[in-house]
């Protein structure tokens, strides 16, 4: 399953689109690029009752945005209609 794909299953679950999940959490004091992953992780689980996978990618979410790759170098190419980079403003207007 891709990033892309948790970000999904994650809106679905708990109705918040990522850019609104990453605010929360920089509310609750998780943000940019020092976060520690495991105590942001451990926050969406708690907060959210994410599961470890879903919690681990959106606390990479939360410490670098947009910028993770949604390919595996030198195994996969991004999906087709890929921006690149993730998209956090929810499955409804993601472009395809």
């Amino acid at each position: 399953m891709s990033a892309q794909s948790y970000l999904t299953t994650i809106e679905t679950k708990t109705g918040l689109t990522p850019r609104q999940l990453v605010a929360n959490a920089a509310e609750a004091g998780f943000s940019g690029p020092d976060v520690a992953v495991a105590p942001c992780a451990a926050w969406f689980k708690e907060t959210y009752g994410l599961g470890h996978g879903h919690a681990m990618t959106m606390a990479q979410v939360v410490k670098q945005l947009d910028r993770i790759d949604l390919r595996n170098e030198g195994i996969t190419e991004p999906p087709t209609g890929s921006i690149g980079r993730l998209w956090l403003d929810g499955k409804d207007t993601c472009p395809s």
